[in-house]
């Protein structure tokens, strides 16, 4: 039997960073493993970042980085699916892509019309209301946090990651993750702030290869033990299992620690994620900091100050994170595909 193909075409670069990638692959994954075949339209960002996170088992079509070639790209290449996860295309590009084969469509907005045949909204609070005369009809909406796409290991990690949440009585190490591409140097900020205020506090620092914060970091590193940097890494989920809180960014990165169920700061670092950021910490699931704020950093370093000050707080917040995401989206959508 021939196998279904499934085209991805993601919103990729220096600017919105490899967040859109990153869940599409997670998808695109499962779909491997299920005997689909997998074409990504790749920019050189997206190029670069699937040398590192992406399977060889998936066919990679190089586009440059002007939207039009690269919608020309996408059209010209046969598939069942599409799997689109881009805020920048015009509603005559995306029926375009739209004809002659069905589209997914990964989406945190709802505002605007889309042509999906189903589309995928992962974020906290999400429902089907919310695309009300914006999607065709017969469009399937699958809604929240059950539906986020995160790779197998958090789900393998997220036992021992509770126990030891349960547990209680760590408190030594903070991981570090805003952002492969790490925009603004908000890493090396960040580190800045912690390392003068908590000088007890082991950092796990996350980074890209080509992080403005990389370089300066690594100096730093070379003298100062309690920063660990781990660049390009595909062992997040180790990483989370063994912190003690988080600093971390407010995009999709968000489930991982729910799964997981760390506790932490999530700064908001662009103003897509503010709303979501800014009902969960009102439902008592996470600590914020907002990066355009002028006083981002005294309420970054209060919040740290306050989840290592309160040990019930911490307990709370990882058992109310951890009711929300169980790390098995990615299987929630493959299965609605049939695959």
């Amino acid at each position: 039997m021939t196998a279904r193909r499934l085209l991805v075409f993601p919103d990729c670069g220096p600017r919105i960073g490899g967040g859109h990638l990153m869940r599409c692959l997670t998808l695109a994954r499962v779909l491997l493993a299920r005997g689909w075949a997998v074409t990504v339209v790749a920019n050189p960002f997206a190029q670069a970042m699937l040398e590192h996170f992406g399977d060889p088992a998936m066919a990679v079509v190089p586009a440059d980085d002007d939207r039009d070639a690269q919608v020309a790209t996408a059209l010209a290449w046969a598939s069942d699916w599409l799997l689109l996860d881009h805020y920048f295309l015009s509603p005559e590009q995306e029926a375009a892509l739209a004809r002659g084969r069905r589209l997914m469509v990964f989406d945190d907005l709802a505002d605007r019309p889309r042509p999906a045949d189903v589309l995928v909204n992962p974020a906290y609070g999400a429902a089907e209301t919310d695309y009300a005369g914006l999607l065709p009809p017969g469009a399937r909406v699958l809604a929240g946090p059950a539906y986020a796409q995160l790779r197998p290991e958090f789900a393998t990690h997220r036992d021992a990651a509770l126990h030891r949440r349960h547990e209680g009585g760590h408190l030594g190490h903070a991981l570090v993750s805003l952002g492969l591409t790490d925009v603004g140097g908000i890493t090396r900020r960040v580190v800045q702030a912690l390392r003068a205020r908590f000088p007890g506090l082991v950092l796990d620092v996350v980074l890209g290869d080509a992080a403005s914060s990389l370089p300066p970091l690594r100096e730093r590193a070379k003298t100062d033990v309690a920063i660990r940097l781990h660049v390009d890494t595909t062992g997040m989920a180790a990483l989370m299992t063994h912190a003690d809180l988080a600093i971390g960014a407010g995009g999709g990165s968000a489930w991982e620690r729910a799964t997981l169920g760390l506790p932490a700061v999530t700064v908001i670092l662009a103003d897509n994620q503010r709303p979501m950021a800014q009902a969960m910490a009102r439902d008592g699931l996470t600590l914020t900091a907002d990066v355009t704020r002028p006083d981002f950093e005294d309420r970054l370093l209060a919040g740290v100050q306050t989840l290592i000050d309160d040990p019930a707080l911490r307990r709370a917040i990882s058992e109310k994170a951890a009711a929300l995401c169980d790390g098995k989206g990615a299987e929630r959508v493959a299965d609605w595909l049939g695959a």
